[in-house]
């Protein structure tokens, strides 16, 4: 399944992270993908003092939300990295890598993509996720996120008015399974919005299957 958070960021952070993009030196994405011709985005220089400044934006937004944290179940979080499509640019359907090349190596269970462009600034260029025998498209608002199990077949359509701009990162979870997160969630959810209605002895009996479960599931 698939979850947008809206919003993750604030106005004024979207505003920084448009500025920065307009400092930031972008280089041809391929290079991170030589092999796959279907790459035609812009990347940062990693080096660039600009692209770490709105990878700490996004990377802030990211820890402080709540649902985030109880979704995602973070044990990693790569730096996010903003992207830049313009007129005639598209990234071709894909899964995401299995493996990070950190030291040590980190497995990418979830794919996050943060909207920093307004939808109404750029015409195409959706995240277009396969899910089973349909496609889902994505267009966020700005300060949006939305994400997705790394395994999934997902695209970027071609962009064909305007500049797309987003911030894409890699989360590898604590509870490696999706279906599994996806039970933890909803447990979660459930006793945020219920638990003045069910009573404290129905949600401390919910809470011990919730965290039981979590440190069943931990880990593997």
């Amino acid at each position: 399944m698939f979850h947008i958070i809206d919003p993750l960021l604030s106005a004024e952070e979207v505003t920084r992270l448009r500025e920065l993009s307009k400092t930031i030196r972008f280089e041809d994405g391929r290079q991170s993908n030589p092999d796959y011709t279907l790459k035609n985005n812009l990347q940062p220089s990693p080096n660039d003092a600009g692209y770490q400044e709105a990878a700490k934006l996004v990377q802030t937004g990211l820890a402080r939300n709540e649902y985030f944290r109880d979704y995602c179940l973070p044990r990693f979080v790569a730096p996010p990295m903003m992207t830049k499509y313009e007129p005639g640019m598209s990234y071709g359907e894909h899964v995401d890598s299995g493996i990070l090349n950190f030291n040590p190596p980190i497995r990418i269970d979830i794919s996050c993509t943060v909207f920093i462009s307004d939808p109404e600034d750029y015409d195409g260029g959706e995240l277009n996720i396969r899910m089973g025998d349909r496609d889902i498209k994505v267009k966020g608002k700005a300060g949006t996120a939305v994400l997705y199990p790394s395994t999934t077949y997902h695209q970027v359509l071609p962009v064909t008015r305007g500049e797309r701009l987003v911030s894409i990162t890699f989360i590898e979870s604590n509870v490696r399974d999706a279906q599994q997160r996806e039970i933890l969630v909803e447990l979660t959810e459930f006793l945020h919005e219920n638990a003045a209605r069910v009573g404290q002895e129905q949600q401390m009996r919910l809470e011990y299957v919730r965290t039981n479960l979590t440190r069943m599931w931990h880990g593997k």
